[in-house]
């Protein structure tokens, strides 16, 4: 964006935002590329993993969403695919795929959750208590090779807490969290376990270990490439940085001119510009959101630049639910225009629309056509055969 301009309107930061999150490209005509893959997950800097698979796992529908119908293969293999790799887990956002050359930035949170100084306090007090047995747990990975929980032999016992997990899932998990371990691969989802210097690429292993403030630093240039706008709130939630260290790094990064203050009309609180953003025009995206995409996963944000207030609804009763149980909000050019309740039914083959909802300043005339289109495209990419609507009134009437 040119010039020094530190004003913007709703309706700039939100073209803004979506420009950054990578939806003001076209997508592709024709088949995918890993390189173009690679690209979109750089543009948004990582991909949240969820266990919910009623739909399909959330980290693949990102790419989806900006690129349209691609080989999940591509994704598997760039995540999983021995030390080739180019993606790997850690905690990013939440659990996440970040691009493998990330991991040095990472390990301030690693070295600080080995001193007890993290956001599981169970995991946490576990690994401090049991320090003995947890590297038990790490000699036999490092002899006995990948490991995932139901190839551990030892600490099978169930405890009450840490959500009914074992002694063995516990102290995994607190290894992956300190990165004495990360993952090797996914067998049915479960997590499969390995020593990172088997597992990740020899250069990102030996490459040094920036400073704590640099890697934050670093952190926040990458937020506010990807979101274009955003509060300090925003900025610090993307990557999950502490309060007091945030606050701290974005104040260097105004100094130096790496963020630029700025006002968003309506926006409470101020904000920050990225100083390389780029105001398109127009927006003209098509997409089906996943829940847990970087455009909406801070409910907040997505309500400051959509006027869209979301909320999961998977863990309300079904009787008090307002719009379904896995919902996926729909983008219409520069706006979230109406919101659908999807399911795979894969023992019929079928992509069930339970429920579609249009925004009230959204025409259903206009949205239906659009949507029809993506939900056909969406049911083809998971190999599905046909779409299933289940009710005949109002968007779902114009659908059919």
């Amino acid at each position: 964006m040119g010039g020094n301009r530190e004003s913007l309107s709703s309706a700039e930061a939100r073209r803004i935002a979506l420009r950054a999150q990578g939806f003001a490209r076209p997508r592709p005509g024709r088949a995918v590329t890993r390189a173009e893959l690679l690209r979109a997950v750089r543009s948004v800097g990582l991909l949240q993993i969820d266990s919910v698979n009623v739909l399909v796992r959330s980290h693949y529908l990102p790419a989806f969403s900006r690129l349209g119908a691609y080989s999940r293969e591509l994704l598997d293999r760039s995540a999983y695919s021995g030390r080739a790799r180019r993606l790997f887990e850690y905690w990013g956002h939440e659990a996440s795929l970040i691009p493998v050359e990330l991991q040095p930035l990472f390990r301030w949170r690693m070295e600080r959750a080995r001193r007890g100084d993290g956001m599981w306090g169970g995991v946490t007090r576990f690994g401090r208590e049991r320090e003995l047995y947890c590297r038990e747990v790490l000699e036999q990975v490092r002899e006995r090779g990948p490991l995932g929980i139901s190839d551990f032999t030892s600490g099978a016992r169930r405890k009450g807490g840490w959500w009914g997990w074992s002694e063995g899932k516990v102290a995994l998990e607190w290894l992956f969290w300190t990165g004495q371990l990360t993952t090797h691969s996914r067998r049915k989802f479960e997590r499969v376990y390995d020593l990172p210097e088997r597992v990740l690429p020899a250069a990102v292993v030996e490459a040094p270990t920036p400073d704590v403030a640099e890697a934050q630093r670093q952190l926040l240039r990458l937020a506010i490439r990807a979101l274009g706008v955003a509060t300090e709130r925003d900025l610090r939630d993307y990557f999950r940085l502490p309060v007091v260290d945030a606050k701290a790094r974005l104040r260097e990064l105004v100094e130096a001119d790496e963020l630029r203050p700025a006002r968003v009309d309506g926006w409470a609180q101020p904000a920050y510009l990225d100083p390389d953003a780029r105001l398109p025009r127009a927006v003209d995206a098509r997409a089906l959101l996943s829940p847990f995409d970087s455009l909406v996963w801070e409910r907040s944000r997505t309500e400051r630049l959509f006027d869209f207030r979301y909320r999961l609804e998977i863990y309300t009763p079904s009787h008090k639910r307002t719009h379904g149980y896995y919902v996926l909000p729909f983008l219409l050019g520069d706006r979230l225009v109406a919101r659908v309740d999807l399911k795979a039914d894969r023992a019929r083959g079928a992509l069930r629309v339970l429920h579609a909802h249009c925004e009230e300043r959204a025409e259903p005339a206009r949205v239906a056509g659009p949507l029809r289109a993506e939900l056909r495209l969406l049911a083809d990419w998971l190999g599905l055969g046909r779409v299933v609507l289940s009710r005949r009134k109002g968007l779902m009437r114009l659908l059919r």
